[in-house]
């Protein structure tokens, strides 16, 4: 039997139109964090903001990203047998599946779909989803990964825990998964969890054991927050970059190949010195990696977007060899491997 190999066939993006600056965010703190200590340390210049709601819903930015990506590619929606939705849990109606909306707009009544979530980790780990299945069903060929992200609606930008989030946007994304593709090869992937810290942060107010109410319905909107920030905090102190580096190690190992191979690092937006760390440990250098300063945090849109730049830009091409990274709440680290070209 013939190794089965799984490719990358393109992206698209979706951002709103919408920007907030770091001075925006500054005066949201009430001046907590001076506009320069946003742009230094948490790393953002600017960061995509939604608008019409019409448009900017969670379903419909990763419908108009699935749109972009077939555009790009020239596929045709018929040929997608299953799409799985990265598609946060925050959308225009709850209960409603994302992945079958997604079905219905781009015309994919081929395709089956179901959505998953592992926060800003869901598009890395529902990427390793897709290669297994690929591998795994003769009668799937073509999987969509698709989603839309606008978790910044429920950031107090007065709670001063949550300063790790203020820099948390909004978009959509999607990225084409095709059998025996022959190129731009999905290689080995890695995800570790930490259950400890499931409940650690989350949206507090408007769940089945803190329901809204005619009196929190205000601070609802705004709820979510670290609801443990010393245990959270101490924790991802102790563990959070040994399993990163533990997860690129890894997912290196299952694709035969190591840390001197990487030439870009696609990673989620965190705070500035973070990022440069990890370059130099990696021994990377500043333009093997796009910083995602005058976009924010997109959640598990990340990886994609960051992916899609550096293709348009040449800092992805032909033997680049890409190391997706991600991390969610919840805990989950998650990183996998590219070949491209």
């Amino acid at each position: 039997m013939n190794q089965v190999n799984v490719g990358i066939v393109g992206t698209g993006i979706y951002l709103p139109k919408g920007r907030m600056s770091a001075k925006d965010i500054s005066d949201q703190t009430k001046g907590i964090w001076s506009e320069q200590a946003v742009i230094d340390k948490l790393g953002i210049r600017e960061k995509v903001v939604p608008g019409d709601l019409a448009s900017d819903g969670t379903q419909e930015m990763g419908a108009l990203a699935a749109l972009d990506a077939l555009k790009n590619t020239g596929m045709n929606p018929l040929e997608i047998d299953v799409i799985l939705s990265v598609t946060e849990e925050w959308k225009e109606y709850p209960l409603t599946t994302s992945a079958l909306y997604i079905q219905d707009r781009i015309g994919a009544v081929n395709a089956w779909g179901i959505d998953v979530q592992n926060r800003c980790c869901t598009t890395v780990s529902a990427m390793k989803m897709a290669k297994d299945m690929l591998v795994a069903d003769d009668e799937i060929h073509v999987i969509l990964v698709v989603g839309g992200y606008r978790n910044l609606d429920f950031v107090d930008y007065t709670d001063k825990d949550m300063s790790m989030m203020y820099n948390l946007g909004a978009g959509g994304g999607a990225i084409l998964l095709k059998k025996n593709y022959g190129k731009n090869l999905l290689l080995g992937s890695h995800v570790i969890g930490d259950g400890s810290l499931s409940r650690t942060a989350g949206v507090e107010i408007g769940g089945l054991c803190n329901p809204i109410t005619l009196a929190n319905v205000d601070e609802a909107k705004k709820s979510l927050r670290l609801l443990d920030p010393v245990k959270m905090k101490n924790r991802l102190n102790e563990v959070s970059m040994p399993n990163w580096y533990r997860c690129i190690d890894e997912s290196l190992r299952k694709s035969n190949l190591t840390r001197k191979d990487i030439d870009y690092l696609d990673i989620l937006h965190i705070k500035r010195s973070g990022h440069e760390g990890m370059l130099a440990e990696l021994g990377l250098k500043p333009e093997q990696s796009i910083y995602l300063e005058n976009y924010g945090h997109i959640g598990q849109i990340d990886q994609i977007l960051s992916l899609h730049l550096a293709l348009q830009s040449g800092q992805v091409k032909n033997g680049s060899v890409v190391c997706m990274l991600a991390a969610g709440i919840g805990y989950v680290w998650a990183a996998n491997i590219i070949k491209w070209g």
